[in-house]
């Protein structure tokens, strides 16, 4: 069959998890000729593009394997997109899954099969937790562990690209490079430019078939991670409004939202018992004022 969509995946120092990545993106079945694009962010010790090269050989899939030595995730998906597009011109589809995710049987039918039939620009599917060591019930009730839900329909914006399918025009549309490499080391990147993708006007459809499992490690369920992820997202929010709206909005919504964040969290405290989710209202807004101030969390960059 002809390549029809290329998944990419972007990978930096995940080799076990990334076999399991591709075994699944390798078993996927139906009527879609697809490829694979891997792109090792860790040019100091690729591991991650020998294992690529090792498994996607003993298949028949089409692949390609780069390592990308600009570290940053912005530049390593960027470089993904890039060499899909150059590699394999005729494919009108682009999918991108994360390196501690899993393609459910049927996922890359339900993302191309919906596109095909509503014309969609952009599709996303749900991304359902598996935890390394279960968490208790409070870590599994955090916003943070919230996605998109529901049944297949039209929606406004996708938020995450750990589970998501690009149509080309996109990119052509678009300026280059997709992802903004200011976000290479705080995040967000991915809402950012699918924040771009609404505002330009494409079309977004949720697929509740294309089914995506993210692994989640257990030093990412204590409360010091998601209260520093608490802030680190509303850095993200605040860099993204800042881009997209005159400093004036953006600053005003910061005030807002911290008397706002106040009267959420004690809400939430209130209703649940619970420190931690109190938290969450209350630090995104710090987040904002932190990231106004010029001081960025950066929990993507490696110190070597």
């Amino acid at each position: 069959m002809p390549v029809e969509a290329v998944i990419c995946i972007p990978t930096f120092r995940r080799p076990d998890w990334l076999r399991r990545t591709l075994a699944s993106v390798a078993a996927q079945q139906g009527d879609v000729g697809y490829a694979v694009v891997v792109v090792d962010n860790d040019g100091a010790n690729p591991v991650g593009a020998a294992l690529a090269s090792e498994v996607l050989g003993a298949t028949a899939l089409p692949h390609t394997v780069v390592v990308e030595h600009r570290q940053g995730n912005c530049h390593a998906i960027n470089r993904a997109f890039e060499v899909a597009l150059a590699t394999y011109p005729d494919a009108p589809y682009l999918l991108m899954i994360d390196d501690d995710e899993i393609a459910l049987p049927g996922w890359l039918q339900a993302m191309v099969g919906l596109a095909r039939e509503r014309g969609a620009d952009l599709v996303g599917g749900p991304v359902i937790r598996q935890f390394e060591v279960e968490p208790d019930a409070t870590v599994m009730r955090h916003p943070l562990f919230v996605s998109i839900d529901g049944e297949t329909r039209r929606i406004d914006q996708l938020h995450g690209s750990g589970n998501c399918l690009i149509q080309r025009r996109v990119f052509e549309r678009l300026p280059a490079p997709p992802f903004d490499v200011r976000f290479n080391f705080l995040g967000g990147g991915d809402m950012e430019f699918f924040t771009r993708c609404r505002l330009a006007g494409f079309e977004t459809w949720w697929s509740a078939e294309a089914v995506a499992h993210e692994f989640v490690a257990s030093g990412r369920t204590t409360a010091s991670f998601l209260m520093k992820r608490s802030l680190r997202t509303g850095s993200i929010n605040y860099m993204i409004d800042r881009l997209h709206r005159p400093l004036a909005i953006a600053l005003a919504k910061n005030a807002a939202s911290l008397g706002l964040g106040v009267l959420r969290g004690v809400s939430v405290l209130l209703r649940t018992g619970s420190p931690l989710l109190a938290s969450h209202p209350l630090l995104m807004p710090v987040g904002r004022v932190v990231a106004s101030l010029g001081l960025l969390p950066k929990p993507y960059r490696s110190s070597t």
